[in-house]
């Protein structure tokens, strides 16, 4: 009996050599989800566990020349977009999608890392917003990005989910807004993680356990892996983000039994 051919699923990313997010996390999702990977690298960065130290970044041409002949095989299913750090790779990006018939994309925008280290220029970011945002399937920020998107101050699930309407509006079909940086009160004991998903106005509170761990880096790269690598799979969006957030709680919880030497901080 022939074996079902796989799905394939490209990633357009930048390359942590530390494995712990970016391109190689995008990979692993992939394949976990039974999605043949295909990839592009927008920016070579210097860093490990503990933060980054620097990056050299492609132009549009050479990202262009990687993904062109990926495309020129055909069969691609879906499409995940994170680190895009300058506009002329924003811009490089957007005149692919618009050129070709690769599928609306996912795109985590990645602003900043973990550690602080700024990994997209304010220009990219305007071009994220006016270029970019309109080709996309789903938009996906955790606080601090939908903070930077939109001026707003989150502080609470109403916030949220004002966030996510305002992103919405800035041209993506559908918003997940990430409640995992949400502050709390000192003392507070968090019981539960909010996310507020905006599908075209049709608003979904989803509301998962707390889980107690140390901080796990490249867990925004893989949800919007997992979505996408989901999506080529032909489940459909909502389905897609449920069984994209149950891998990132199922790697948390993982992560919680670990030592702290395998944990990234």
């Amino acid at each position: 009996m022939m074996r079902a051919k796989e799905p394939i699923a490209l990633t357009i990313a930048g390359f942590d050599p530390s494995g712990g997010a970016g391109i190689i996390a995008d990979v692993t999702t992939f394949v976990h989800f039974g999605v043949r990977p295909t990839a592009a690298i927008t920016s070579l960065t210097f860093q490990n566990f503990e933060g980054v130290f620097g990056a050299i970044h492609e132009t549009a041409d050479s990202l262009r020349a990687q993904i062109l002949p990926v495309i020129e095989e055909g069969g691609i299913a879906a499409v995940k977009i994170g680190m895009l750090p300058t506009a002329d790779l924003v811009a490089g990006v957007a005149r692919l999608l618009a050129e070709t018939d690769l599928p609306a994309p996912v795109i985590d925008p990645v602003l900043q890392s973990s550690s602080g280290y700024e990994l997209m220029e304010k220009e990219a970011v305007e071009a994220l917003v006016t270029e970019l945002m309109p080709l996309a399937r789903l938009l996906t920020p955790n606080i601090p990005e939908a903070e930077t998107l939109t001026g707003l101050r989150i502080n609470g699930d109403a916030e949220l989910r004002e966030a996510a309407s305002m992103i919405r509006a800035m041209g993506a079909q559908a918003v997940l807004v990430k409640g995992g940086h949400l502050a709390r009160e000192p003392g507070e004991e968090p019981r539960y993680a909010v996310d507020i998903f905006d599908a075209e106005g049709d608003v979904t509170v989803l509301s998962g356990e707390w889980i107690d761990s140390p901080p796990v880096r490249g867990t925004g790269c893989m949800l919007s892996a997992a979505i996408a690598a989901c999506l080529a799979r032909g489940m459909n969006l909502k389905e897609s983000v449920r069984a994209g957030k149950e891998f990132v709680s199922e790697t948390i919880r993982h992560a919680a039994t670990l030592t702290p030497t395998h944990i990234e901080t």
